[in-house]
Protein backbone atom coordinates (compact mmCIF):
# COMPACT_ATOMS: atom_id res chain seq x y z
CA UNK A 1 0.00 0.00 0.00
CA UNK A 2 2.86 2.39 0.79
CA UNK A 3 4.32 1.83 -2.67
CA UNK A 4 0.98 2.70 -4.27
CA UNK A 5 0.74 5.88 -2.18
CA UNK A 6 4.27 6.90 -3.24
CA UNK A 7 3.64 6.02 -6.90
CA UNK A 8 0.43 8.02 -7.13
CA UNK A 9 1.25 11.03 -4.94
CA UNK A 10 4.60 11.57 -6.69
CA UNK A 11 2.87 10.94 -10.04
CA UNK A 12 5.00 8.01 -11.10
CA UNK A 13 7.99 9.25 -9.07
CA UNK A 14 8.27 12.60 -10.87
CA UNK A 15 8.09 14.18 -7.42
CA UNK A 16 11.57 12.82 -6.71
CA UNK A 17 13.18 14.97 -9.43
CA UNK A 18 16.11 16.73 -7.73
CA UNK A 19 15.26 20.17 -9.12
CA UNK A 20 11.79 21.73 -9.48
CA UNK A 21 9.62 18.62 -9.15
CA UNK A 22 6.45 20.73 -9.29
CA UNK A 23 7.49 22.24 -12.62
CA UNK A 24 8.47 18.82 -13.96
CA UNK A 25 5.06 17.44 -12.98
CA UNK A 26 3.38 20.43 -14.61
CA UNK A 27 5.19 19.69 -17.88
CA UNK A 28 4.15 16.04 -17.71
CA UNK A 29 0.60 17.21 -16.99
CA UNK A 30 0.68 19.42 -20.07
CA UNK A 31 1.82 16.48 -22.19
CA UNK A 32 -1.05 14.44 -20.76
CA UNK A 33 -3.47 17.26 -21.62
CA UNK A 34 -2.14 17.34 -25.16
CA UNK A 35 -2.59 13.59 -25.56
CA UNK A 36 -6.18 13.74 -24.26
CA UNK A 37 -7.31 17.05 -25.77
CA UNK A 38 -9.33 15.53 -28.61
CA UNK A 39 -11.69 13.56 -26.37
CA UNK A 40 -13.40 15.65 -23.71
CA UNK A 41 -14.98 12.62 -22.00
CA UNK A 42 -11.68 10.78 -21.58
CA UNK A 43 -9.99 14.05 -20.56
CA UNK A 44 -12.65 14.58 -17.90
CA UNK A 45 -12.49 10.99 -16.68
CA UNK A 46 -8.69 11.09 -16.35
CA UNK A 47 -8.92 14.43 -14.54
CA UNK A 48 -11.47 13.03 -12.06
CA UNK A 49 -9.37 9.90 -11.43
CA UNK A 50 -6.16 11.89 -10.91
CA UNK A 51 -7.90 14.40 -8.65
CA UNK A 52 -9.64 11.78 -6.50
CA UNK A 53 -6.43 9.78 -6.25
CA UNK A 54 -4.63 12.98 -5.26
CA UNK A 55 -7.09 13.72 -2.46
CA UNK A 56 -6.64 10.18 -1.13
CA UNK A 57 -2.88 9.71 -1.59
CA UNK A 58 -1.48 13.18 -0.91
CA UNK A 59 -2.54 13.23 2.73
CA UNK A 60 -1.22 9.71 3.29
CA UNK A 61 2.12 10.69 1.77
CA UNK A 62 2.20 13.75 3.99
CA UNK A 63 1.87 11.40 6.99
CA UNK A 64 4.58 9.08 5.65
CA UNK A 65 7.04 11.92 5.10
CA UNK A 66 6.07 13.68 8.32
CA UNK A 67 5.98 17.10 6.68
CA UNK A 68 3.15 19.44 5.62
CA UNK A 69 2.75 19.50 1.80
CA UNK A 70 6.05 17.77 0.95
CA UNK A 71 7.63 18.80 -2.35
CA UNK A 72 7.65 15.20 -3.58
CA UNK A 73 3.83 15.24 -3.76
CA UNK A 74 3.14 16.51 -7.28
CA UNK A 75 -0.15 14.90 -8.24
CA UNK A 76 -1.73 18.22 -7.25
CA UNK A 77 0.22 20.00 -10.00
CA UNK A 78 -1.04 17.50 -12.59
CA UNK A 79 -4.63 18.00 -11.47
CA UNK A 80 -4.27 21.79 -11.50
CA UNK A 81 -2.65 21.80 -14.94
CA UNK A 82 -5.48 19.69 -16.31
CA UNK A 83 -7.90 22.41 -15.24
CA UNK A 84 -5.64 25.20 -16.54
CA UNK A 85 -5.28 23.64 -19.99
CA UNK A 86 -8.86 22.48 -20.46
CA UNK A 87 -10.05 23.61 -23.91
CA UNK A 88 -6.95 25.75 -24.56
CA UNK A 89 -5.47 25.68 -28.06
CA UNK A 90 -2.10 23.94 -28.11
CA UNK A 91 -0.01 26.66 -29.71
CA UNK A 92 3.45 27.39 -28.30
CA UNK A 93 2.72 30.93 -27.07
CA UNK A 94 -0.45 29.70 -25.32
CA UNK A 95 1.26 26.66 -23.77
CA UNK A 96 4.25 28.65 -22.50
CA UNK A 97 2.07 31.47 -21.16
CA UNK A 98 -0.34 29.09 -19.41
CA UNK A 99 2.55 27.07 -17.92
CA UNK A 100 4.22 30.12 -16.38
CA UNK A 101 0.91 31.60 -15.29
CA UNK A 102 -0.07 28.37 -13.55
CA UNK A 103 3.31 28.09 -11.82
CA UNK A 104 3.03 31.72 -10.66
CA UNK A 105 -0.49 31.24 -9.29
CA UNK A 106 0.69 28.04 -7.59
CA UNK A 107 3.76 29.63 -6.02
CA UNK A 108 2.32 33.00 -4.98
CA UNK A 109 -0.87 31.52 -3.48
CA UNK A 110 -3.25 34.36 -4.31
CA UNK A 111 -6.37 34.38 -2.14
CA UNK A 112 -8.09 31.96 -1.48
CA UNK A 113 -5.22 29.59 -2.34
CA UNK A 114 -3.34 30.73 0.75
CA UNK A 115 -6.33 29.82 2.95
CA UNK A 116 -7.07 26.53 1.19
CA UNK A 117 -3.49 25.37 1.67
CA UNK A 118 -4.12 25.28 5.43
CA UNK A 119 -6.84 22.64 5.07
CA UNK A 120 -5.84 19.34 6.63
CA UNK A 121 -4.23 16.47 4.71
CA UNK A 122 -4.85 15.86 1.04
CA UNK A 123 -7.44 18.64 0.77
CA UNK A 124 -4.86 21.29 1.68
CA UNK A 125 -2.36 19.87 -0.79
CA UNK A 126 -4.83 19.56 -3.66
CA UNK A 127 -7.09 22.58 -3.33
CA UNK A 128 -4.53 25.35 -3.78
CA UNK A 129 -3.42 23.82 -7.09
CA UNK A 130 -6.98 23.27 -8.22
CA UNK A 131 -7.72 26.95 -7.61
CA UNK A 132 -4.44 27.94 -9.33
CA UNK A 133 -5.64 25.90 -12.31
CA UNK A 134 -9.00 27.68 -12.27
CA UNK A 135 -7.29 31.09 -12.08
CA UNK A 136 -5.06 30.14 -15.01
CA UNK A 137 -7.95 28.83 -17.10
CA UNK A 138 -10.02 31.98 -16.54
CA UNK A 139 -7.07 34.30 -17.21
CA UNK A 140 -6.08 32.46 -20.39
CA UNK A 141 -9.64 32.32 -21.71
CA UNK A 142 -10.04 36.09 -21.19
CA UNK A 143 -6.63 36.83 -22.72
CA UNK A 144 -7.31 34.66 -25.77
CA UNK A 145 -10.69 36.26 -26.34
CA UNK A 146 -9.23 39.76 -26.01
CA UNK A 147 -6.50 38.77 -28.46
CA UNK A 148 -9.15 37.51 -30.90
CA UNK A 149 -7.99 33.91 -30.70
CA UNK A 150 -11.47 32.50 -30.03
Amino acid sequence: MIDLIKLSSTFFYIGYFPKAPGSAASVVGIILCYLLKDNVLIYGAVFVIITLLGFMAAGKMEELVGKKDPSCVVIDEVSGVMIAFFMLPFKWPVVVSAFFLFRAFDMFKIYPCNKLESLPGGAGIMMDDIVAGIYTMITMQIALRLAGQF
